[in-house]
């Protein structure tokens, strides 16, 4: 059992179907109900850990094998002198199957599992739930509902919930609740897979702190790759500085030049971020393509330079070599010059009202669509309610819904990478698994944090012009995530850009 965060090496994450496969191997290769033993004295182990000094547990079970291994950590913790109040939910298990051992073997220990919620005890020191599993599909209703919201006032009232291999009611694939009720816990043990749910979407935050045990079950070779999508972290920031360190001859000339395409007036911050971020991130020359330029000198950074206007009708060829991070504070300012960035420049990353132009105007959109064809990158890095609108959808919601599903459809109808930013930000590109970043928190909600990302990634690509663009995307959103890890409250996205260099001291 360990840990799931932070990441030292990727990690293949699964859906229910491909969690089901793999734990129907895993079964074929052992006696009959020798993995959901293991599975509920891990449960017991980290429950044990988790309150050392407890001595009142509530397990509220299912009848299925998730409510199987409460079980057996009930019977594991009432063996250690712990007093455990045991309710089970639903009909109960069919006979032979691992769940029904499971009920045997609490009752033959003395347990006696009461179905009805009430009354339930204040002064538990944890709450395991081990209602609904991998199995779960549709949203709670009945004594489930009743089950998730006694957990919820346990919880309330000072006890500790661990959740059995997800928190009940989360859809282990997209990582939004199944319905209107769903178990926050403060820690979740999973088992043989990690699942896509608990790394995007609601899951970071309904899941607490994710712990794994593979049951003893080696991973099968090749397990990452075959993975429908894969988690990525700090991994990458230190596989970046690896490959591309930079040797004691350079010079700016060899980092390569981003041209940030934004900043119209009153928006002027959403520009300077970005570049100030491409600077950071190390690209040679940093140049500031903004539709009011008054040619003044940026604040405190002077190594800021301006691209004249007269640049902007310039032929497309103009914009060949240079990383142009186009829409970062560029309202409907930049629209012409949009339109030859995309017939133009090989490599392009998509911010804000970037792409919310593109959203709104067809010809754009077949710009966009057409650059794959000439063999040149983009990088599309949308907040959900953009997304949305590059879909046609109705709301973030519809995006938030299904993060994955979304990220995907972006990055095969435009052709591009798509970085679709939030909890869990998805990184999706055609012919390739999704990949969900496991750094980050809350501390980059702040008004111009998109701004930065959108920068690093033109700043990072600009000295490296041969990198795929999903590698760039995934250890770009990986130092970004990184750099406010720890951050006690909202960070400030000029200090995010501080933070963000920072970390090229760490490179060993």
């Amino acid at each position: 059992m360990r840990p799931v965060l932070p990441l030292s090496l990727a990690q293949p994450l699964h859906d229910a179907a491909s969690s089901r496969r793999i734990e129907s191997a895993a079964l074929s290769r052992h006696p009959p109900h020798t993995l959901i033993e293991r599975a509920g004295l891990a449960v017991a182990r980290l429950a044990l850990a988790l309150r050392p000094l407890g001595r009142h547990a509530v397990v509220i079970a299912g009848p299925g094998n998730n409510g199987g291994d409460g079980l057996i950590a009930a019977r594991h913790l009432a063996a250690r002198g712990w007093r455990v109040d045991l309710r089970l939910i639903g009909a109960e298990p069919r006979p032979g199957t691992d769940a029904a051992h499971a009920l045997d073997g609490a009752r033959a220990a003395g347990l006696t599992p009461l179905t009805d919620l009430a009354p339930l005890p204040h002064d538990a020191d944890l709450v395991i739930d081990a209602l609904l599993g991998l199995g779960a599909n549709r949203a709670p209703d009945g004594a489930f509902v009743e089950a998730i919201q006694a957990i919820a006032a346990l919880r309330s009232a000072g006890a500790l919930v661990l959740s059995v291999d997800l928190p009940s009611g989360l859809d282990a694939r997209t990582g939004q609740p199944l319905g209107a009720d769903v178990v926050e816990a403060d820690h979740t043990l999973t088992f043989l897979t990690l699942k896509t749910g608990l790394f995007t979407g609601e899951g970071r935050a309904l899941a607490g702190r994710l712990w794994f045990d593979d049951l003893g079950e080696a991973p099968a070779e090749g397990a990452v790759a075959q993975a429908p999508a894969t988690l990525f972290g700090r991994e990458r920031i230190a596989r970046w500085q690896r490959d591309f360190r930079r040797s004691a001859s350079s010079h700016k000339g060899r980092h390569g030049d981003v041209v940030v395409l934004g900043g119209a007036p009153t928006m002027r911050g959403a520009a300077w971020l970005a570049a100030t971020s491409a600077l950071a991130a190390g690209a040679g020359r940093v140049y500031a393509a903004l539709p009011d330029d008054d040619g003044l000198a940026w604040p405190a950074r002077p190594e800021l330079m301006h691209w004249d206007f007269a640049r902007w009708s310039a032929p497309a060829e103009a914009w060949r070599d240079v990383v142009a991070v186009c829409g970062c504070g560029g309202g409907t300012a930049i629209a012409p010059a949009l339109s030859t960035v995309l017939h133009g420049a090989r490599r392009v990353v998509l911010d804000a009202d970037a792409l919310n132009l593109v959203a709104g105007d067809e010809s754009l959109q077949t710009a966009l669509r057409r650059r794959a064809a000439h063999g040149w990158s983009t990088v599309l890095t949308p907040h959900p309610l953009e997304a949305a609108r590059l879909l046609g959808l109705a709301s973030a919601a519809d995006v938030q819904a299904d993060r994955l599903a979304t990220a995907a459809q972006l990055a095969q109808r435009f052709g591009a990478t798509v970085v679709l930013k939030g909890s869990g930000s998805v990184v999706a590109s055609a012919a390739q698994p999704l990949s969900i970043n496991s750094t980050g928190s809350s501390a980059l909600a702040t008004a111009g944090s998109g701004d930065v990302l959108a920068g690093w990634i033109g700043g990072m690509w600009a000295q490296s012009p041969g990198v795929s663009p999903h590698d760039l995307a995934t250890a770009a959103v990986a130092w970004h995530g990184a750099a406010a890890e720890g951050h006690a409250g909202p960070m400030l996205a000029a200090d995010l850009v501080a933070a963000m260099a920072a970390l090229h001291a760490r490179a060993a």
